[in-house]
């Protein structure tokens, strides 16, 4: 097995040029220290109510419960150049998937093409027969993407990062990333004084920049709105928090309603028109005339009013058939299609269960492989072979064999270590990064994004569902 990369200890243990400084801080400061700022931390997170809703968990009350995502005191940072090299790639990405997503409900080359197999898109739950011959500003459908990208190890020591996963729906997790960089802004501002820190703050400015430049043509000072399924969703704190920061109205689907082709809100001083909504509600949810008619969460008549191109939705409708984990392994052919150009950033090696001889090997390599479900989400309907029991692993086996077709495979990859500050002191815990990608008039990000760490020693699983944390990421200016 390859060894596993670490991001501030290169070979021999020795530190990382850009790890440098902030390692002969680290060695100074006593771990009562560390454990106190950790403690103040914790008790401003609750505070300021930077809690996640925790789906089928219930408190001895029987409520549902709420819980702090785990924020770790040691950040990780990256190094200038290496980041202008993500930022090339994840631009290069995003950019094909909407091409992709504009291709599949318009003229559908890739699919005659026989680049991406037609049945794979056509038959895919997220495909909305719907959105056929849409045509939505500026050919931009996944507005706000967050792609998760992890570092392996290679043969000789170094690593290489690789996207495991495209979220182009409603990504989240922004939130976190804003809160993490305050809170180590407050907790130690000496660090800042000896780091050229690239900011983050401004990613509401740009959001909100983006969301303007993607209104329906002709309107000189949009209205935009955050569109929340309301304060029991798991990522309300991060719906109220993005509006808060955008200043604009938060709104659920009942403050919505359509009149004479436009959607409108219900304000105190009345019925004002909407341009633009930032839905953090699912398709399915979105419009009960046109997809669950038993779902109060949306606005009846939206989509209607979407065909006309009367208001933008982001992210746009079926931007869901992109991020499919069956749809994935495709995407380095999308770039050289659309493109023309090579993929920068590499894809995770991927077996695709429908396939016969994928499946094989699958099932004869289940306890080393990682198999998930292709619509599964936050680290649920998945086995991770090296770490699970004969039992867990025959279980699977069956669902595997039943609905081959739900079902991709990949190698364990060792996602790299950073040294994470646990009850025991420093010790290493693996990580992935989830930079957010903007695409409006143009594609732009601020730099890094939200790392999430597994705070369990020896887990890949960084969900924070799953009991993951996050951390700050540093991007160096120079």
């Amino acid at each position: 097995m390859r060894p596993t990369f670490d991001e501030m200890h290169g070979a021999g243990g020795a530190v990382r040029e850009h790890y440098r400084v902030y390692e002969r801080w680290l060695q100074q400061q006593p771990r009562e220290t560390m454990m106190a700022r950790r403690e103040e931390a914790e008790v401003i997170f609750r505070r300021v109510g930077i809690t996640f809703a925790v789906y089928g968990a219930k408190d001895e009350d029987g409520a549902g419960t709420e819980r702090l995502i785990p924020f770790d005191l040691i950040p990780r940072i990256i190094p200038a150049g290496e980041w202008r090299e993500l930022e090339r790639g994840l631009r290069q990405r995003v950019t094909a998937l909407n091409r992709f997503i504009h291709d599949v409900y318009h003229g559908q080359e890739i699919l005659k093409a026989g680049v991406v197999p037609a049945e794979q898109v056509l038959r895919n739950a997220q495909f909305r027969p719907e959105m056929m011959g849409v045509d939505v500003p500026g050919g931009v459908y996944s507005h706000v993407a967050g792609v998760d990208i992890v570092r392996a190890a290679n043969a000789d020591g170094s690593g290489t990062y690789y996207v495991l996963e495209d979220n182009l729906r409603v990504p989240s997790g922004v939130s976190y990333m804003l809160e993490d960089r305050k809170m180590m802004m407050r907790l130690f501002p000496e660090l800042f004084a000896r780091h050229r820190v690239a900011p983050v703050a401004h990613y509401p400015d740009l959001l909100l920049e983006t969301l303007r430049a993607v209104a329906p043509a002709g309107l000189n000072d949009p209205t935009v709105v955050v569109l929340t399924p309301g304060m029991y969703n798991s990522a309300y704190f991060e719906h109220a928090f993005l509006a808060q920061q955008m200043g604009v109205e938060l709104v659920e689907g009942q403050d919505l309603f359509v009149r004479d082709g436009f959607v409108y809100m219900r304000t105190t001083q009345g019925p004002k028109r909407v341009d633009v909504i930032y839905r953090r509600v699912d398709d399915d949810f979105l419009d009960p005339a046109a997809f669950r008619p038993d779902s109060t969460l949306g606005c009846a008549g939206l989509l209607e009013v979407y065909r006309k191109g009367n208001i933008t939705l982001a992210n746009a409708i079926g931007t869901g058939v992109a991020d499919d984990k069956s749809i994935y392994p495709y995407v380095p052919k999308m770039v050289e299609f659309y493109l023309g150009e090579k993929p920068i950033l590499a894809n995770v090696p991927t077996y695709q269960c429908r396939e016969s001889e994928d499946l094989k090997y699958v099932l004869d390599h289940l306890g080393e492989l990682v198999v998930k479900e292709v619509h599964g989400a936050g680290g649920y309907g998945m086995l991770v072979g090296p770490a699970a029991t004969a039992a867990e692993i025959a279980e699977f086996r069956k669902a595997l064999e039943a609905h081959p077709s739900n079902y991709v495979a990949q190698p364990t990859l060792s996602l790299s270590t950073c040294p994470t500050f646990v009850d025991a002191g420093v010790a290493p815990r693996h990580i992935d990064l989830r930079p957010f990608v903007l695409s409006g008039k143009t594609v732009q990000m601020v730099p890094g994004g939200l790392t999430r760490v597994a705070l369990k020693e020896g887990s890949l699983v960084v969900n924070s569902s799953q009991g993951g944390g996050t951390k700050d990421t540093w991007v160096l200016e120079d």
